[in-house]
């Protein structure tokens, strides 16, 4: 059984070259550099799509605030701010 799949993409030769000089710069092979983004992003969609569907739990089980108590959360955190 393969653990990985061979993947091919086009790009515009802007792009290949934005792609080749971050890959130098974080001194990775551009092949190690994609993978490492890929998977990241591919994580990082997960944990947003995990919050997102918190919030619709949330808003389903009728867990949700006015917008005038967002806005008075907001106003008395821009004050605590301020006053640091």
């Amino acid at each position: 059984m393969k653990t990985s799949e061979p993947l091919t993409i086009d790009l515009d030769a802007e792009t290949l070259a934005s792609l080749q000089a971050a890959s130098v710069w974080r001194g990775m092979s551009v092949t190690d550099y994609v993978k490492s983004v890929v998977e990241t992003a591919t994580r990082k969609d997960g944990e947003l799509a995990a919050l997102v569907q918190e919030g619709l739990d949330d808003i389903d089980a009728g867990r949700v605030y006015t917008q005038e108590q967002v806005e008075a959360w907001f106003e008395a955190r821009h004050r605590d701010i301020a006053a640091e």
